[in-house]
């Protein structure tokens, strides 16, 4: 008896151990842990046939906190590596060729300033910071099979990277070789000129940005206002989420994956759609540094100011080893030194007001009516985007731009300037009522493609002469005319009239493409019968994409071809170059070029009349963040294009050690909302919530994506109920 005693209370002893043991770095009777499973019992997560998460908690707190687990569940290889990357860790999982995106990241904010703008932050606001690395923290614990790469255990100071909206934002246009050629190759005070600065995409790279429509009630059936949301950004980019509190909190739409707030969405109340600005809010000093007693100072004004120097240590990996490799940086008042000028250190000054810009970015999921989203816009902390609103009183508005800087117009802000002259300073802020916005125009249209203001609202737009120059730079572009002539006679629209709008087939950039080739066929009268039979074809074309298209399939390569290989003058922009080539290039040109692309088609696919849906296509293997792209493999032909050329549905795709194009940017999350007495809408994503392959959400909208057909959102909590196929709290059996 005395043995079975003593083996009983060996397994209790063994049963104890065990209930104690250490998963993701925290005991099972831990008190964190103890406060997660309180807080996920205060947390019910609803599934919907589309795997969409509708997070109910009792606080704020509690619905961040479920948004963050439902966010792990559905794809925690991108929320980590969205905060490996913001605060400069990236070398430790990529290696050493990352380490100067690292040290960007480092030159803005270091691990210490993001701790401490945290400790200032408002008390409610640290409570959702903390919910927010409660949530991470709670999934990692109950998911013990799910091994980071790098980050553990997550902290509540993260969210201060990621505070302004879109992940990368205005920092990524700073050069990481600028970096790298100043901090590693040279840093001497001579006259050696490593360049660096500002980056600006490609002429032929896919546009990402976004379009943005507001409709007033007197061009819908309902008479209620409308909100097209279409991002144009990487596929899988952003999640469909809603999250839901008893504190007031109802917002509906994408989240960058490991963000606690709704970026592009609505509540019952209002939407807000963001479209990238090409507001100047990044600018150049060129400091002229003066070293005296071996220490370093700068020249503003009359006196000379000591230059802030600090030391970063960063890692990086290198086989299976991590090494370290410290930098001394450097810092004047306006921002860090990024890199040099011939003989000039180049400071870059953008917005970083990372606490004001998270509570900004949070309290505009919660705002009831123009006037409270006007007041929260006076924050001017929204940077890198325009914001295209909507509401149930029947208000659209249009905000160009809400983090601008004033400036001395006499210096040319395009180009570096002269940080000694202390006339070069930013002088404060616009205020909202100063920057280019449209309210209630009489037209009862806004729209915004990236594209300029001043066309936003057709004849009531902003008129250029009343602003400073620097506050729009963006030029007109094709999906901006291609929008505002369909808005122009847009009237009775529902939801989905409105979705056939946003996906119109016309590409404006072909009309002014295509007959400049039919003219110069016509006045050289080549005697060839391919070219002969293809341009029959680009005679009877309508512009328009489809997947059996073939004229398309022609335009889309003759396009590329000549903005790569053509003589068009160097500076202009995409608009001006298609004018070109249609009117000023040689025409020998113009049909040499439409040679090589027929002979590029034969090659690639067999013969030149090619529909577009057999070389456009969706695939999407696995869960890989970079995607790898096979020929052999399943994949689905898209009927879309390109943004370069006005589709307002845009769809980037390229070759990738491939024949056919596959897509990877453009049309991603897409909504459209009508407010009323209920909100309605409709949304579609670009292949599904889920990054893992055997999820059944992983691909369950990708023929819905191509086939235009959006599933209709599930809002309110019977609608929600209706459609659940999953509900539970975090850590607990899906039931």
């Amino acid at each position: 008896m005395k043995y079975f005693r003593k083996s009983i209370t060996l397994l209790l002893l063994f049963i104890t151990i065990l209930s104690s043991c250490t998963v993701g770095g925290q005991t099972a009777s831990s008190p964190e842990v103890v406060k997660w499973e309180e807080q996920g019992g205060r947390v019910t997560i609803i599934r919907d046939d589309f795997g969409v998460p509708h997070v109910y908690g009792k606080t704020d707190a509690d619905a961040v906190f479920g948004l963050l687990y439902a966010q792990c569940e559905d794809d925690f290889n991108r929320v980590e590596r969205n905060y490996i990357w913001a605060t400069g860790r990236l070398a430790e999982v990529e290696g050493e060729e990352m380490l100067y995106s690292d040290l960007r990241a480092k030159l803005f904010m270091t691990e210490e300033e993001a701790v401490a703008n945290y400790e200032k932050s408002p008390e409610w606001l640290k409570v959702l910071c903390q919910a927010f690395a409660d949530g991470v923290n709670y999934y990692l614990y109950t998911h013990p099979e799910v091994k980071p790469k790098l980050l553990t255990h997550f902290e509540p100071w993260m969210p201060m990277y990621f505070s302004e909206g879109s992940i990368g934002g205005d920092i990524e246009r700073v050069s990481t070789k600028g970096v790298k050629a100043f901090y590693e190759d040279n840093k001497s005070l001579g006259l050696n000129s490593f360049g660096g600065g500002l980056m600006y995409p490609d002429i032929l790279e896919e546009p990402k940005g976004s379009n943005g429509f507001a409709i007033s009630g007197e061009h819908t059936a309902s008479g209620n206002a409308m909100l097209l949301i279409n991002p144009h950004t990487s596929f899988f980019f952003r999640g469909e989420v809603h999250a839901v509190s008893e504190e007031g909190l109802n917002a509906y739409g994408a989240v960058t994956w490991g963000q606690f707030f709704i970026y592009q969405g609505f509540n019952e109340r209002n939407g807000w759609m963001h479209t990238s600005t090409y507001t100047d809010v990044i600018d150049e000093f060129e400091e002229t540094i003066v070293e005296q007693d071996g220490k370093l100072f700068y020249r503003y004004g009359d006196e000379l100011r000591p230059v802030t120097i600090s030391k970063v240590t960063l890692s990086y990996k290198e086989g299976e080893e991590i090494k370290q490799k410290t930098f001394t940086t450097y810092r004047t008042h306006h921002g860090p030194i990024t890199h040099k000028n011939g003989n000039k250190w180049v400071a870059t000054a953008m917005m970083w007001k990372p606490v004001d810009a998270l509570i900004q970015s949070y309290t505009r999921t919660k705002k009831s009516n123009l006037k409270e989203f006007n007041e929260m816009m006076q924050m001017r902390t929204n940077s890198s985007n325009n914001t295209v609103y909507a509401d149930a009183d029947g208000n659209i508005a249009y905000y160009h731009g809400n983090f601008i800087p004033v400036r001395d117009t006499t210096f040319n802000y395009t180009k570096p300037v002269d940080g000694s002259n202390p006339q070069t300073d930013w002088q404060g802020l616009h205020s909202v009522e100063e920057a280019i916005k449209v309210i209630n125009p009489a037209n009862g249209w806004i729209q915004n493609c990236n594209s300029t203001p001043f066309t936003s609202a057709g004849a009531y737009s902003p008129r250029r002469e009343n602003y400073p120059s620097y506050m729009s730079r963006a030029p007109e572009n094709f999906r901006g005319v291609h929008a505002t002539r369909l808005l122009k006679s847009a009237d009775n629209l529902t939801l989905d009239k409105l979705i056939n709008l946003a996906y119109d087939p016309y590409l404006p950039a072909f009309e002014v493409l295509i007959p400049g080739l039919i003219s110069a066929y016509d006045k050289l009268k080549p005697n060839d019968p391919k070219l002969q039979e293809a341009m029959k074809v680009m005679r009877n074309w309508d512009f328009a994409v489809s997947k059996e298209s073939v004229g398309m399939s022609l335009a889309h390569f003759y396009a590329t071809n000549s903005l790569r290989s053509g003589s068009a003058p160097e500076g202009t922009n995409l608009m001006e170059r298609f004018e070109y080539y249609a009117k000023a290039s040689p025409e020998k040109e113009r049909l040499e070029l439409f040679r090589q692309t027929i002979a590029q088609l034969e090659e690639d696919f067999g013969q030149w009349n090619t529909p577009w849906g057999d070389i456009n296509r969706y695939q999407r293997i696995n869960g890989d963040i970079e995607q790898a792209f096979n020929d052999s493999k399943p994949s689905i032909p898209v009927g879309m294009a390109s943004g370069n050329w006005g589709a307002l549905a845009s769809f980037g795709a390229r070759s990738y050690d491939t024949k056919r194009l596959y897509g990877t940017s453009g049309n991603s999350f897409v909504a459209v909302v009508e407010f009323g007495d209920k909100v309605k809408a409709k949304a579609l994503l670009a292949g599904g919530q889920s990054g893992d392959p055997n999820s059944p959400h992983f691909d369950d909208q990708a023929q819905r994506y191509a086939d235009v057909k959006f599933k209709d959102v599930a809002y309110y909590r019977e609608d929600v109920e209706k459609r659940a196929k999953a509900t539970y709290h975090p850590g607990a059996e899906k039931k």
